[in-house]
Formats: structure tokens, C-alpha cells, sequence
């Protein structure tokens, strides 16, 4: 059996139901949208965000979910939706997941007002509800991935990132939205409680292993498909990079910062940069954090009962950091 279906296997009722809700939350009065949601819908990835909020929300209350769960899974896969509709048009992306992006079939002005909808109907559904406790959840998240974005793009211009703003960074564009994922279950079940910041702090800590993760495929440590360099080539700070670049000598830092900064698109000079930065430990110190992050995510789930909940999530943990892709 496939990890991801192992991991799904104490859900999956609940998704099946969630993927009913979820389908009829983004329903509209207006044809074009009904056939671009259909769209996006039938055109899903491992859904691994909702089946974080069941499976946190089952692991804390020994097994029981409600309407509230399966809101906030609706709320954060409608949020996370629209802010992938809108990232492909501000990257200019094409495809999404192997398929053609919303914007590549019907052009940027309709994909940012689906986006814009989205994003509405997910504000919507917790204000309805009156769950303004899962919609403060989701709107810092929003906030907070916004920002990772902006703080990002301002230190690839001068590539000037330590150690501290890259935690920042990742923090906030990658982890916040799996932090989100796992306040969500827990406040959806046991609102007010101290499982909301606990649960907050354990998927943070998964999304900054996951993060480090895709740093290391950079460096061509598995056959993924993806070619090595890529964030090389972009001038994305990783941290196999950043480690380098602040442990070696002044003279191997300025060549490493010219190399990323004016001889990025020079196939030979950055294969030179992946050499080097194997050379003096950076993945291995990446390797190092990425287990830190781990093993402080599974400590916390030591707190919890033994249950299938639990050791889903500890699958989980351990997938992040052991996939292939």
C-alpha cells in the first residue's frame, strides 16, 4: 500500500464525505465558474491539508469529528486553492500538478477573479457558520504567506539572508499553511484549548522539515524529475546555500554569492556551486536541521494515546522527510 493511502486510511470516510462538501461549497449561478471549479476539482493532488485537520481533529478527541471539521478542511482547501489560482498568475506558470493552470485555459483576468471567488466563498463559510475562531486561523495564515513571499523576493535581491530570516521565510510561506491545517482540526473540536497552539507549533515544525526537504533535491540527492539547480538558477536562498555561504572564507563566499547573483544561467558554473556546497557540509547540516524538525514534531505526538489517528500522523511526519519527490 502506498504511504499517502496508509496515512489516509483512519479518514477515509470523512474525506470521501469531505470531497462531497467541499465540491458543493464552490458551487455558483454562473456557468463559467461551475465548469472551472469542475475543473480544479477533478483535477486534485494528495489532499494532504484536509486529511491533516481530520486526522488531528480525531487524534485529540479520541475519535470524533463534526460540521465544524469539515468546514475548516473546506476553508483552507477553498484558501489554498485561490492562492495557487493567483500564484500561477503571478509566476506565469502554465501547468499545475501536470495539467494546464486556470490562467493557461482561460486567461489571467478570469483566473484571478476564480481566485478572488474562492477566496470569498472560504471567508463566507466561517462567517455563516459563525466560526470566527477557524477564520482568524486561516486569515493569519493568508497574512503570514504573503508576507514569507514578499520577505523572500526583497533578500533575493541582495542575497543577504542569514540562517535567522531563511526560518522566517520558510516559515511563513510554507509552514503556516500545515500550521494552519492543524490548529484548524484541533479548534474545530476542542475550541479554546491548549491542543490549538500545540497542534499549531507540530505542523508548523512538519512544514519547515518539508521545506528543508525540497532545498536538498536541489542538490540532486534523489532522482525526482526536477533538475538540480533550479533554485540556483531562480537565486532562491536554501539552506544547504546559506549554511555554505556563511562558513567558508571570504573569498569562496564572494564567488558563491557573484556565482548565484550573475552566473546563474551558466549550466557549468552552477553544477560548480552544487560541488562546492556538497564539499563543505551543506547538506549534511541541512540533513541535521530537517531532523531536528522532525524529531521535535514526533515528541509532541508522544503526548497523545496510542490510536490509528496518531500513527498516521507520525507517518506523515516521517514521509515528509523521506520522499522521493
Amino acid at each position: 500500500m502506498k504511504v499517502i493511502s496508509q496515512i489516509k486510511l483512519p479518514v477515509e470516510k470523512e474525506m470521501e464525505l469531505f470531497e462531497r462538501k467541499f465540491f458543493n461549497s464552490m458551487s455558483s449561478n454562473v456557468a463559467l465558474l461551475n465548469r472551472i471549479t469542475h475543473f480544479i476539482v477533478n483535477r486534485k493532488g494528495k489532499q494532504m491539508r484536509p486529511m491533516f485537520v481530520f486526522l488531528v481533529a480525531k487524534m485529540v478527541s479520541e475519535g470524533s469529528v463534526n460540521e465544524r471539521t469539515y468546514r475548516g478542511a473546506s476553508v483552507i482547501e477553498l484558501i489554498h486553492t485561490a492562492t495557487l489560482v493567483h500564484d500561477d498568475v503571478v509566476d506565469d506558470s502554465n501547468r499545475r500538478r501536470g495539467f494546464f493552470s486556470i490562467n493557461a485555459l482561460w486567461k489571467n483576468k478570469i483566473a484571478v477573479l476564480v481566485g478572488d471567488y474562492l477566496l470569498s466563498k472560504g471567508l463566507l463559510l466561517s462567517i455563516d457558520n459563525n466560526d470566527f475562531d477557524l477564520l482568524k486561523i486561516i486569515s493569519v495564515a493568508v497574512k503570514e504567506m504573503s508576507e514569507g513571499e514578499l520577505l523572500q523576493i526583497e533578500k533575493a535581491r541582495k542575497l543577504d539572508i542569514t540562517e535567522a530570516v531563511y526560518y522566517d521565510i520558510i516559515r511563513q510561506k510554507t509552514a503556516t499553511l500545515i500550521a494552519a491545517c492543524c490548529s484548524l482540526g484541533a479548534a474545530s473540536v476542542k475550541p479554546d484549548s491548549n491542543e490549538v497552539s500545540k497542534m499549531r507549533r507540530f505542523g508548523e515544525l512538519i512544514g519547515m522539515a518539508f521545506q528543508i526537504k525540497d532545498d536538498l533535491f536541489d542538490y540532486g540527492t534523489e532522482k525526482i524529475g526536477k533538475p538540480t539547480g533550479i533554485d540556483i538558477k531562480e537565486q532562491k536562498m536554501t539552506l544547504p546555500l546559506i549554511y555554505t555561504i556563511n562558513t567558508v572564507s571570504k573569498k569562496d563566499k564572494d564567488w558563491l554569492i557573484n556565482s548565484v547573483k550573475n552566473h546563474n544561467k551558466d549550466r557549468k558554473r552552477v553544477k560548480e556551486v552544487i560541488a562546492f556546497v556538497k564539499e563543505n557540509g551543506g547538506l549534511d547540516y541541512a540533513v541535521k536541521r530537517m531532523k531536528e524538525f522532525q524529531s521535535e514534531a514526533l515528541l509532541i505526538l508522544k503526548d497523545y494515546p496510542e490510536s490509528p489517528y496518531r500513527e498516521s500522523l507520525e507517518l506523515m511526519v516521517n514521509y515528509v522527510i523521506e520522499r522521493k519527490k
